[in-house]
C-alpha cells in the first residue's frame, strides 16, 4: 500500500498523541493548516477520534496510534 500524502498526514496526527495519558487529547485550532485539519476529520470519520476537530482517541484509535509510534519507533532506530 503506498502511503499518499494524505495517508502521511493521517499518520503524523496519529504520531502527535501522548499514548501515556489517556486524558490527553488533541484540537486543530483554527490557525491549524488546512492538510492537519482534513486528516484530522478523516481520522473521525474513520472512528479513530472522538469529535471531528480532535478531540481523544478511541479505543480502535488508541490501537492504530500505538502501532503507528511502534512502527515509526523502529524505522527511525540506526543501525
Amino acid at each position: 500500500m503506498p502511503v499518499n500524502p494524505e495517508l502521511n498526514a493521517e499518520i503524523r496526527i496519529l504520531n502527535l498523541f501522548n499514548l501515556d495519558s489517556s486524558l490527553e487529547g488533541i484540537k486543530a485550532h483554527k490557525t491549524a493548516d488546512d492538510e492537519s485539519r482534513a486528516a484530522i476529520t478523516r481520522l473521525f470519520r474513520k472512528g479513530l477520534l472522538t469529535q471531528e476537530d480532535g478531540g481523544y482517541l478511541t479505543d480502535l484509535g488508541r490501537h492504530c496510534a500505538e502501532h503507528v509510534q511502534n512502527a515509526l519507533r523502529i524505522l527511525s532506530t540506526s543501525n
